[in-house]
């Protein structure tokens, strides 16, 4: 089985959500030895942003792309064909300002391509990417579950995710990792217990 590791806090070893990610990838491999793993740190080698000039390379035939251009368009193929090989995929998905880091939005827009991963018929969109596992690990500053908006970056996730037709979702989720030493040891001991019981039945 592929898995594809996903990190995208700016806070390097500090962060919760990569210390996260990063238990449920191991935890994963203990439980399936013959599992590969690519990972990608969408902090430390983050994409341009979706912009015209995107749009101008990947209509422009590859025998006429300036450099730049190619390399955005290569770069657009392969985390499009990463996304797509990967069986499972682990997204380290920190809130910030009540939804995904600017750097994971650059790589949705990547894998989110018409006719590729997803497309529409006489019935609506229909997504063409189903068939893998996903673990999302969401982490945030304060407390959102529960109340009447819902946790909007996990919501945000759980929809574009589901557009692409990719249905086998699971949340390892820590609140409240800015509200002192106890609330945040107790909010990530809970969810490495949230880990390992994604894998007590492996």
């Amino acid at each position: 089985m592929k898995l594809l590791h996903i990190d995208s806090s700016i806070l390097g070893d500090n962060s919760a959500s990569r210390q996260l990610s990063s238990a449920v990838v191991n935890a994963w491999k203990a439980s399936d030895a013959s599992i590969q793993v690519s990972y990608r740190d969408l902090a430390d080698d983050a994409y341009s942003h979706f912009s015209a000039a995107t749009l101008v390379a990947g209509g422009t035939p590859a025998e006429l792309r300036d450099a730049a251009q190619k390399h955005e368009a290569e770069l657009g193929e392969a985390t499009l064909n990463e996304f797509l090989a990967a069986d499972a995929i682990v997204i380290g998905a920190p809130m910030y300002n009540f939804t995904v880091p600017t750097q994971l939005k650059a790589w949705i827009d990547r894998i989110a391509v018409a006719g590729k991963t997803f497309t529409y018929d006489e019935n609506g969109p229909k997504g063409l990417a189903g068939g893998k596992k996903v673990v999302i690990v969401s982490t945030a500053g304060g407390i959102h579950a529960g109340q009447a908006s819902g946790i909007a970056h996990e919501d945000y996730l759980q929809l574009v995710l589901r557009f692409l037709g990719i249905t086998d979702i699971e949340v390892v989720r820590a609140q409240g990792l800015a509200y002192g030493e106890e609330p945040r040891a107790q909010a990530l001991a809970a969810a490495n217990q949230q880990v390992a019981d994604l894998f007590v039945a492996a």
